[in-house]
């Protein structure tokens, strides 16, 4: 059993905290110069970063309890932030969803709070970046090792036999039931995995499957770009909801890239769905530029796709 910290230990790190929260102006009335507190700006981050989430989903995700959430949404709903509809196979529950204006809302907020990081970190010279990035880094995992009491821990490994299956069908579960996708997606899907799996190059081509607690959450693979030889694809990351808040997805886009500086591409590049906010942070955090964006009419759906390139 671990040796409870000292008092210079707690007041250190108190002490970081009354900085911190300073600096990023945690404490100004509105956050980001806007008209939302800090807890009303986590709740419109949240249903910003997916389609649609119940009342339960977003409680335990921003760590407040349910009734200050109500209060919250219900000021939402009063200025036409927030869009409530019923659950189709369970009347008892509801989806919650920004309207048009609630995503406008959203974006604004996480444009202000990209643009003030981006500025933070101009000022700073690219190995002081890159040592605060890391400190930071151990920040989050040492923290988030502490939450998890049960010894588990997320295991990134190669796929074994039923993973191309179980991948395949999590795909279209959950792009059908969170954003409406039909078959075709399923069918694409489906050729993408059956082509890697009967037919990829190891040496410039893999698959990796995220495990947590014994349970797959996640998926990904990189193949050889049809057109280039010299440039990497990233195709299918998927994260479960059972994966969600682990860091599932970049891990997987980490070792997407990992892989194919050692395999010697040059270039890695990826295609994905503009309201898939929450892929396209990963991608942007990951170093990815976007590069392309055109609506096409697919899976059912107007999808608005994105291009996106990575350097290696």
């Amino acid at each position: 059993m671990a040796a409870d910290p000292d008092h210079a230990q707690v007041e250190a790190l108190r002490k970081f905290n009354r900085f911190y929260t300073r600096h990023i102006g945690v404490l100004d009335e509105g956050l980001l110069s806007s008209p939302f507190t800090l807890a009303q700006a986590r709740v419109l981050f949240e249903l910003g970063m997916r389609e649609r989430a119940t009342a339960t989903d977003i409680s335990e995700i921003v760590g407040v309890d349910l009734g200050y959430l109500s209060r919250i949404l219900q000021e939402f709903s009063v200025k036409g932030l927030v869009l409530r509809n019923k659950c189709s196979g369970d009347g008892r529950r509801t989806w919650l969803s920004l309207s048009a204006k609630g995503r406008k809302a959203f974006q604004r907020l996480d444009q202000k709070s990209h643009d003030m990081f981006h500025a933070m970190m101009a000022g700073l010279p690219a190995p002081k970046r890159a040592r605060l990035l890391a400190s930071l880094r151990d920040v989050q995992a040492t923290l988030t090792e502490s939450q998890h009491t049960t010894g588990e821990e997320l295991v990134i490994r190669p796929p074994r036999i039923g993973d191309i299956g179980w991948a395949i069908a999590r795909h279209a579960e959950l792009y059908a039931e969170e954003y409406q996708f039909n078959a075709e997606f399923e069918a694409l899907v489906a050729t993408l995995f059956a082509r890697f799996a009967s037919q990829h190059d190891p040496a410039q081509e893999r698959c990796w499957i995220a495990e947590w607690a014994g349970t797959r959450v996640g998926c990904v693979f990189v193949v050889r770009h049809e057109g280039d030889p010299r440039v990497a694809q990233l195709r299918c990351l998927l994260v479960d909801p059972q994966g969600r808040g682990l860091g599932v997805g970049r891990r997987l886009v980490a070792e997407c890239i990992a892989f194919a500086r050692l395999a010697g591409y040059r270039e890695m590049m990826l295609w994905t769905n503009a309201n898939l906010v929450a892929a396209c942070r990963i991608y942007r955090d990951a170093g990815f530029t976007l590069v392309k964006e055109e609506v096409q009419h697919s899976f059912g759906q107007e999808v608005p796709g994105q291009y996106w390139r990575l350097e290696l």
